[in-house]
């Protein structure tokens, strides 16, 4: 090589198309249709595998969406947030709020005579509502207990556990202890028969829209934490605090808004939980937290992406078994769980890989 050629070598070297990417891992997403493709024959029926494999899809994406939040807490802040259930459900009784108290405006919008448009429209109202408010929650939740235990896992484990029983005890105060009704909009009762089979294949409208709601999310995950100029604040400041702030960026102030943000994705969640229900309770947050919990470790402590993998095949996992052998149906998950632990102990996607 000659003295021309060096320069233009270590220049074409230094080019970004020379460093290599990383590869996605398609494993994962293959395990995930090998679930599918397996269910189809314990199942038989097709229009029934449709059926089961749709609303496995939906819880999936319905888990995600609470399950991401505290993703991205941990993931991001390195905070156990186990107080995390009690945004979920906050989200639930504001929607129960918004769509069923006689003082809401959302109330016309939801009567029977009301167009699609209108009805459509005031859960997705409701969605946005809970989210904000429940993030605004989230800012005075970290302000007071998460902050002074940053570092300290045991101590975040305590007190946000503790925070969690206050929260539901605080919502006992304002909305009762008892039961309460989340009612559907008539628009989204019923289901879609799709032509599968000879019978055909009902699918839920209520399920049709989290898949939707589910893969915004995702979408909007993905391009935040990845593609835009606040997301690698985030990330550089997780690697290097001293270096960003010494860079004028406030690290502290972007953690907070990662952990309201973390918030408002449960109280979404929890909104979508309560109308798949059509119900919620003070404890709704405390027991969709032991799936979430199950959903994280699966996926990689930390890993959007691992994180929506899990949340498919656990949904999944529960749909089919309640199916084909409902006495098993509550274990299938932890079962789930101990098999892909055993395969890949860091999760589907470890953080520490990418």
């Amino acid at each position: 090589m000659n003295a021309t050629t060096a320069p233009q070598a270590a220049a074409a070297a230094a080019t970004p198309d020379a460093i290599p990417k990383a590869r996605l891992d398609v494993i994962p997403l293959a395990l995930l249709i090998g679930l599918l493709v397996i269910g189809l024959p314990l199942v038989g029926s097709t229009s029934t595998w449709v059926t089961l494999s749709v609303a496995g899809l939906a819880m999936g994406m319905i888990v995600f969406i609470i399950a991401s939040g505290l993703t991205l807490v941990f993931g991001l802040m390195d905070v156990l947030n186990f107080g995390h259930g009690v945004f979920i459900a906050l989200g639930a009784y504001i929607a129960t709020s918004l769509l069923g108290a006689p003082w809401s405006p959302l109330l016309a919008w939801m009567a029977p005579g009301a167009s699609v448009a209108a009805q459509v429209g005031a859960v997705l109202m409701a969605l946005l509502i809970a989210a904000v408010l429940t993030g605004l929650v989230g800012l005075v939740f970290e302000r007071v207990i998460v902050r002074p235990v940053y570092g300290l896992h045991l101590k975040q484990i305590l007190i946000t556990m503790g925070g969690m029983i206050v929260g539901e005890e605080l919502i006992k105060v304002i909305w009762g202890p008892a039961q309460l009704t989340l009612q559907l909009p008539e628009v989204l009762r019923g289901a879609w028969l799709l032509p599968v089979g000879t019978m055909g294949a009902p699918v839920e409208k209520l399920r049709m829209l989290a898949v939707v709601i589910g893969a915004v999310v995702l979408g909007g995950l993905l391009w935040a934490l990845n593609r835009t100029k606040l997301g690698l604040l985030v990330r550089a400041g997780v690697q290097d605090r001293e270096m960003v702030e010494a860079l004028g960026y406030r690290v502290s102030r972007l953690f907070v808004g990662v952990f309201a943000a973390g918030s408002a994705l449960a109280g979404l969640g929890g909104v979508l939980w309560g109308l798949y229900q059509q119900n919620v309770t003070p404890q709704i947050g405390a027991q969709v937290n032991v799936l979430i919990f199950i959903v994280i470790i699966i996926g990689g402590l930390g890993s959007t992406l691992g994180c929506f993998v899990g949340a498919l095949l656990v949904g999944l996992m529960a749909n089919y078994t309640g199916f084909l052998a409902p006495k098993l149906a509550l274990f299938s998950n932890i079962g789930l769980m101990v098999a892909i632990l055993l395969w890949r102990p860091r999760g589907l996607y470890p953080v520490t890989s990418r």
